[in-house]
């Protein structure tokens, strides 16, 4: 199933964002796997993941490492259980089997950039 919302945006601009880029160029490069639970008629998902599968694909983030779980309109699905996930767009960033960056539904930054900035204060990256 294709989502409608993992499109990512034309206009993103990757050399505005670089840094961000980069974060997940690393993790790109160190094996890292990216989870998201999401639907398409989320309105928080469709402000987030455009932007966010924008900077993925800036990155070439091989498509076989994220991992996408759609959701049904109570948020239940695929490993929602496991991954404690209540609220969308839920994304988690993991390496081995370690979480290392979560965003849920919305933060003070776009999700891209925050979950960069979470995975470079914590020293993953």
């Amino acid at each position: 199933m294709t989502l409608r919302t993992l499109q990512p945006t034309p206009t993103w601009d990757a050399d505005a964002h670089e840094s961000t880029v980069e974060v997940f160029e690393e993790l790109a490069e160190t094996g890292a796997t990216v989870s998201l639970w999401c639907r398409d008629n989320c309105p928080d998902c469709r402000r987030e993941l455009p932007d966010f599968a924008a900077a993925l694909e800036a990155a070439a983030f091989p498509e076989d490492r994220l991992r996408v779980y759609p959701v049904d309109d109570d948020n239940e699905g695929e490993r929602t259980d496991e991954y404690g996930v209540e609220r969308i767009p839920c994304i988690v960033v993991e390496r081995g089997g370690e979480e290392l960056a979560r965003f849920v539904e919305e933060e003070s930054l776009p999700a891209a950039t925050y979950l960069a900035e979470e995975l470079r204060e914590s020293g993953t990256v």
